[in-house]
């Protein structure tokens, strides 16, 4: 329940971060043409940080100050708002990584996983099995609930199975960001999915493979009193 709310805290500033992001942009675009050339080009924090030490105009929002002042009022404004989001979203995600050290801390050890990334890939592994402590007979329960597990959808001769779209969606994604991040990271990852789709399977079939074993590996990590012996893993990153 502690890394739940620590998530839905956090999940709720990044939003309203980006959100006011968007609009000191959108807000910058009708600056007046000297302000906006002096931000031009510079990068996020930067642009926030300038926007933030504007000079103070305190007859900005009063009725006929301009649109000139009140730009720069609105600008400064938001600019220190999304520091203090800033701050927020870099003190619960310090939270978050204290909940996990404490209970599983060797998932912080493994690659494409942590408390920063995103979607913040630990944590909603976490949450997934600490919501479904009863359901979690065995690795292959755990990837079902992620829906990492396929379906069979053979007929005839045809032998394949289809995606699954059920379980828990910020687990199924977490878990494809932690397969992009070792795709992009680890030689013997991209040798797996290299040998996959080398025996004629897409590039999507080929993550979906990689999913479910690290979804075998997430599992063996989060419950191992209760891992049971599995076929043989890819040599996945650590």
């Amino acid at each position: 329940m502690t890394l739940r709310l620590l998530k839905l805290a956090k999940d709720s500033a990044v939003k309203s971060r980006t959100q006011a992001i968007n609009q000191l942009k959108a807000v910058l675009v009708g600056a007046d043409p000297a302000l906006r050339e002096s931000l031009a080009g510079l990068g996020r924090a930067t642009l926030v940080r300038r926007c933030a030490e504007l000079p103070d105009r305190p007859a900005a929002t009063e009725p006929g100050a301009g649109v000139a002042g009140t730009v720069v009022f609105t600008l400064r404004l938001l600019a220190r708002r999304i520091q203090h989001l800033s701050a927020e979203v870099k003190d619960l995600t310090k939270r978050i990584t204290d909940v996990i050290a404490a209970h599983a801390p060797q998932l912080l050890e493994r690659r494409g996983v942590g408390p920063d990334s995103v979607p913040a890939t630990a944590a909603a592994l976490l949450i997934t099995a600490g919501d479904n402590p009863e359901r979690l007979r065995n690795e292959a329960s755990f990837a079902a609930l992620c829906g990492a597990s396929p379906i069979e959808a053979s007929s005839g001769k045809t032998q394949r199975h289809r995606l699954n779209r059920g379980g828990d969606r910020q687990a199924n994604s977490a878990l494809y960001h932690i397969a992009l991040t070792r795709l992009r990271c680890d030689p013997r990852t991209r040798d797996y999915v290299d040998r996959r789709t080398a025996e004629g399977k897409t590039q999507r079939e080929a993550l979906r493979c990689l999913k479910r074993y690290i979804a075998r590996e997430i599992y063996n990590l989060i419950r191992p009193t209760q891992a049971t012996t599995a076929p043989t893993s890819p040599p996945l990153a650590a």
